[in-house]
């Protein structure tokens, strides 16, 4: 978009979202949008407050890459992971166990020593970079959290939340954007350009929805930094790019630290289905045993034996 000159990230938001919102209701027409879960299930206000801190999410991101440097970006996207961590404790009760947290830092100090070059930031960048932080995590978390609890696909949730978000892009986008975008040339190459990053746009909101109703908050976010970490080794060894010896240790790293915090979720996994299996053949139990108590006793108060109705 720079080479392009469309430097106004709001707006470029707001494209994303309305295309994406295009999209779906093509797919609604020919019938491949999912049926929502009732409405009784779902309060409106949980559908609200997600289609909210997406606009903020979206539209503070790409907002912060236009006034900041790379480094100073990555570092915002660093402490999303201890924000997701406090605020799943706070609303969900949530707990993360120590092991996975320090998989967690691990995977932090190698993200910050692989990418972390240059804290080229303003005020008002900055400003915009810790705004971001929390609608972030938030927006991981309800993503998550209605897929999973309330039985919410991707697509169903992406038409029911587009339109808020719209309309919440399309008011911060006089206060955040630059002055200058109805003077923008959208010539048929300018144009093409921001189609295809809608386009583009719009398959990464659905396949990070998918990541978030499969897995969790925490490990959508280990997901965009193996993103990075991929990116930043797949250039050194496929395209010769030369990162310097620092950030190929940090990747690296990170990647140790990302098998750990994998290997850890997985055996959780298992521990959780293991559970329930076992519940159900207490109880079981149990009732056999309350049973039996219940025949001694009529045989011992009739002496003989109680009669049985099958």
């Amino acid at each position: 978009m720079g080479k392009v000159g469309f430097n106004f990230p709001i707006c470029l938001t707001l494209i994303h979202y309305f295309i994406a919102w295009v999209l779906l209701y093509i797919f609604r027409v020919l019938s491949l949008l999912p049926v929502a879960p009732p409405s009784k299930s779902t309060p409106y206000s949980s559908i609200f407050a997600l289609g909210v801190v997406m606009s903020f999410s979206s539209g503070l991101a790409n907002t912060s890459l236009n006034y900041n440097s790379v480094g100073f970006y990555q570092m915002a996207k660093i402490a999303v992971t201890p924000t997701i961590g406090l605020a799943e404790f706070i609303l969900i009760r949530k707990k993360i166990s120590s092991n996975k947290v320090i998989a967690l830092v691990v995977v932090s100090v190698g993200v910050a020593i692989a990418t972390v070059t240059d804290l080229e930031f303003n005020l008002f960048g900055a400003c915009i970079a810790i705004a971001w932080i929390i609608p972030s995590a938030i927006n991981k978390i309800l993503w998550s959290h209605l897929q999973q609890q309330s039985n919410w696909t991707a697509l169903a949730l992406m038409w029911k939340t587009t339109p808020i978000t719209i309309f919440f892009l399309a008011a911060l986008m006089p206060i955040l954007d630059p002055p200058g975008m109805l003077s923008f040339n959208w010539d048929l190459q300018n144009s093409s350009a921001v189609l295809i990053s809608a386009l583009l746009g719009f398959l990464l909101q659905w396949s990070g929805a998918l990541a978030l109703g499969a897995t969790s908050a925490t490990s959508h976010v280990v997901l965009g930094q193996f993103k990075t970490c991929v990116i930043l080794l797949g250039g050194y060894v496929i395209f010769d790019s030369d990162p310097g010896i620092l950030s190929i240790l940090g990747a690296l790293l990170a990647l140790c630290g990302m098998t750990a915090y994998t290997l850890l979720s997985i055996k959780e996994s298992k521990d959780n289905q293991t559970l329930p299996s076992a519940k159900p053949k207490s109880t079981e139990t149990e009732y056999d045993g309350d049973e039996t108590k219940q025949l001694l006793s009529g045989v011992n108060d009739t002496g003989s034996q109680p009669s049985t109705t099958v």
